[in-house]
């Protein structure tokens, strides 16, 4: 029992040390190791030595450092995909944080927005929120897409805030391959955001 308890917290450490640190990470990403109850007793022995740190339940990370300022906080997108990984859900960024990711704000939102097809959920990183929220499959059908983060984007700005430096700044931030795609989801966007998604793909014709 303990030569196995051994083998399975050198594996998890391994695995740890392999992926570097800003790793996000949940029990699942080890149940090739050993069982659930198994990898969860790793786990927290290793957040006691100090290896890893848990950022809510059943969420860890293994933290980046820095010389000056000691260890960091993930980064949204991180923790994003570490529950992404778990639930085997899609996520759609949305509001300032796919403006954001876009360039078309400056706005680092502390509370974040994701919908989902998978369960919801909430992660509280001290000055920071993480939110996943369940929708329906129609809002999900462009999650992973250009186009998705260009609906999402759009409709946070609102119609009387686009103009046509939105559009030149999309321009300039998508690849015609990305301004191409976007004729392909017209039909899930809002008829005005259609019609900029429609301009941006005849864009990358020129």
């Amino acid at each position: 029992m303990g030569k196995h308890r051994s083998s399975v917290d050198s594996r998890i450490q391994a695995r740890i040390r392999g992926k570097g640190r800003g790793w996000v990470f949940t029990p699942a990403d080890f149940l090739d190791f050993g069982s659930r109850t198994a990898v969860g007793l790793a786990l927290m022995r290793h957040r006691q030595s100090g290896l890893i740190r848990q950022l809510d339940r059943g969420l860890y990370d293994y933290p980046a450092k820095h010389p000056r300022f000691g260890l960091l906080e993930p980064s949204t997108e991180a923790i994003a995909q570490a529950l992404k990984g778990r639930d085997a859900s899609q996520l759609q960024p949305t509001g300032a944080y796919a403006a954001n990711i876009l360039g078309l704000s400056e706005q680092v939102p502390t509370r974040t927005v994701f919908l989902t097809d998978g369960p919801s959920r909430r992660v509280d990183l001290g000055k920071r929120e993480i939110v996943l929220k369940r929708t329906t499959t129609r809002n999900m059908a462009t999650a992973g897409r250009v186009s998705g983060l260009v609906i999402q984007a759009l409709r946070w700005l609102g119609r009387r805030q686009v103009d046509e430096r939105t559009v030149a700044l999309l321009q300039k931030r998508l690849s015609k391959d990305d301004r191409r795609s976007l004729a392909e989801d017209v039909r899930y966007a809002p008829a005005w955001v259609a019609e900029i998604m429609r301009e941006l793909a005849r864009s990358a014709e020129d």
